[in-house]
């Protein structure tokens, strides 16, 4: 005899739902931090996309904005420039701020200061000294004069970084939980979305307040690059996945359960390059002054590529490991060296001696590297040098 079973009501159903997340979770996560040491596959993930900044800015810097729209230029310009590098650096900031030691609104402000002297003082050696160079050999007021202004006050991500930490640290000062600083940061977000492209009509104004807002100029030499408003949703994301990572008892199930968030970017990047939306709408601003849905899609990416970069650690010699460790380890210092030989080699020696910042693909492919070979060699030096140093000190 056939007995019709009855639905369970919703409430069963939220029951069963409620016991399998709480099983996973117990499953993947203990109750205190366990992972405290550091993390190979975040060195990885730090270290490939810094390595790849001299490439994408020789190439940017080298070529015309058509010639940007396609083949080598475009893959450097928009894809690995783009959202495999800036948010991926925001990404690790917020688990390095989960990670740290010493909780850092035990003095935001000094680190702040600290860091934005860090980040004009780059400002001053490859904008204002490279450019007053330039304009000594040339006299080439709009070359070298009238963008001055804008790019020695203009934001970069050096600029970004300790206006996010100090916001975070504003957040952990009022004891906000995870939940409460996702959501303001989306909500900030989300108003930057909405305040992208404002013209105050000063240049000044539009200049500190491209800090936290994509301001915009009708003459286009304005830099308002990072707004705080738009990005912080991402080093905030990355505090909270530290935060679960430093729990997690099982990586390579951790890693298995959370790589499948990489058909999000799998299934937009190429939609938004069809119809030209998002970050790949004309104009540079697209991509800096990011709207709230593509964000989501870069903090995608960013976890899921860590998953990534975990399972190929194995195949990973120990040598090359120990570089990426040695990069990751002084990826500010990189960026810095880097973006001055820049400026001097292409700003000034490139562009006096042909008239022009222009190169072939291949030609910018080989200052590039060159470039980045360099700048791996300074770093070395430096982190043998501060090593030995170190050292000294500890006998003493």
């Amino acid at each position: 005899m056939y007995i019709r079973e009855e639905p369970q009501d919703n409430g069963s159903f939220r029951k069963v739902a409620d016991d399998r997340m709480n099983t996973m979770k117990n499953e993947l996560f203990a109750d205190v931090k366990i992972n405290t040491t550091r993390q190979p596959e975040l060195d990885v993930a730090k270290a490939l996309p810094i390595l790849c900044l001299p490439f994408v800015h020789v190439i940017i810097e080298c070529t015309s904005e058509e010639g940007l729209l396609h083949g080598i230029p475009f893959l450097f310009d928009a894809i690995i420039g783009a959202p495999f590098s800036a948010p991926m650096f925001m990404f690790a900031m917020g688990i390095g701020i989960a990670y740290t030691s010493v909780r850092i609104y035990t003095s935001p402000a000094k680190r702040f200061l600290k860091l934005m002297a860090v980040g004009y003082a780059l400002n001053i050696c490859r904008f204002l000294i490279p450019y007053l160079l330039g304009y000594a050999l040339t006299k080439d007021t709009a070359q070298y004069i009238e963008p001055l202004w804008y790019k020695v006050f203009g934001n970069d991500i050096l600029q970004f970084a300790p206006l996010a930490l100090l916001a975070m640290g504003l957040f952990f000062r009022m004891k906000m939980s995870k939940t409460s600083m996702f959501v303001t940061a989306l909500a900030m977000s989300l108003v930057g979305w909405m305040l992208n492209g404002t013209d105050f009509h000063n240049p000044a104004l539009n200049i500190f307040m491209g800090n936290f807002i994509g301001t915009e100029q009708a003459d286009g030499l304005l830099i308002s690059d990072w707004p705080l408003l738009n990005w912080l949703i991402i080093p905030v994301c990355g505090y909270i996945f530290g935060e679960y990572l430093l729990r997690v008892k099982d990586k390579k199930k951790f890693y298995l359960w959370l790589m499948p968030i990489l058909l999000v970017p799998l299934i937009y990047f190429p939609l938004a390059i069809h119809y030209e939306t998002g970050m790949f709408m004309p104009g540079e601003n697209a991509y800096y002054h990011a709207v709230t849905y593509e964000l989501l899609v870069y903090i995608c990416l960013s976890a899921g590529l860590l998953g990534v970069y975990y399972f190929l650690l194995r195949y990973i010699p120990e040598r090359l490991m120990r570089f990426f460790e040695m990069i990751s380890r002084n990826i500010t210092a990189f960026y810095c060296i880097h973006w001055v030989l820049i400026s001097f080699s292409v700003s000034v020696f490139l562009y006096i001696k042909n008239g022009t910042q222009e190169l072939p693909v291949s030609g910018s492919l080989f200052l590039s590297f060159v470039i980045c070979v360099l700048t791996a060699v300074i770093i070395h030096i430096r982190d043998k040098n501060r090593k030995k140093g170190m050292k000294a000190d500890e006998k003493q």
